[in-house]
């Protein structure tokens, strides 16, 4: 009777390994067979793609002469606080450049620690930045 018992829970064990393996090649073959199916609607999709294309490369040709009016470059934070440094010869303090630029303590800092990084300036002494 133990034997029995037995071999019945390897049989049980075994079914239900089969049929997750069963489930698992039915969900690989319904992967497979459903590109099938949406491949004629890829194709309605590139020939809606290729006309909003066409209607695109007219749009950007009407934008070119738009761009070519309007300035290149916008003046940032980085380029306002630069140019402060280097209009003098013997440097400027923060509360100099506090004053100047109109700008936070937090965002001047991290303007002029940027700017050592890069290497744009450097500091004469505590407080005093010189352009290098």
């Amino acid at each position: 009777m133990k034997k029995i018992k037995a071999q019945l829970k390897t049989l049980s064990k075994s079914l239900a390994t089969i049929s997750k393996k069963v489930e698992n090649i039915t969900a690989q073959v319904d992967k497979l067979q459903a590109p099938k199916k949406a491949a004629p609607a890829k194709k309605a999709v590139a020939k809606k793609k290729a006309a909003k294309k066409k209607v695109a490369k007219k749009k950007v040709t009407k934008k070119a002469a738009v761009k070519k009016a309007a300035p290149a470059k916008q003046v940032t934070m980085l380029d306002t606080v630069f140019n402060v440094i280097k209009r003098t010869k013997k440097g400027v303090t923060v509360t100099q450049l506090r004053e100047k630029t109109k700008l936070d303590s937090r965002q001047l800092s991290n303007a002029l620690y940027k700017l050592t990084k890069k290497g744009a300036i450097q500091t004469k002494s505590r407080g005093l930045y010189v352009k290098k």
